[in-house]
């Protein structure tokens, strides 16, 4: 079965970075385009980038500049680097795939931006 697994969050400054990762198995990684959400406490699970099977990237506008989605289909992996991190980033990000109609998703990791 499709198998999503997100890690890489933590606690960081603001202007820090973090790289996320989200680790698939049970479908064909190489053809299905990922997104990567995200669902800040009392607030909707929004959309933060997504990358096509070709590689074609789109970001949220807040986060374009400082955030770069990329993918590694040898290991069947999406990554997510965030730079220069603010506090209202500070959310649960979620690893995103629809295969043959259906939405998978992770449990997501918490990543909180805090001085």
């Amino acid at each position: 079965q499709v198998q999503l697994v997100e890690s890489g969050g933590g606690l960081v400054q603001p202007g820090e970075s973090l790289r996320l990762s989200c680790a698939t198995s049970g479908f064909t990684f190489s053809i299905n385009g990922m997104s990567w959400y995200r669902q800040a406490p009392g607030k909707q699970r929004d959309l933060v980038a997504r990358i096509s099977s070709g590689g074609t990237t789109t970001y949220t506008d807040s986060v374009k500049g400082r955030f770069t989605i990329s993918r590694d289909n040898a290991k069947n992996t999406v990554y997510l680097q965030m730079n220069f991190l603010k506090p209202e980033d500070t959310a649960v990000y979620f690893c995103n795939v629809m295969v043959r109609f259906v939405n998978y998703w992770g449990r997501g990791t918490q990543v909180t931006v805090s001085s």
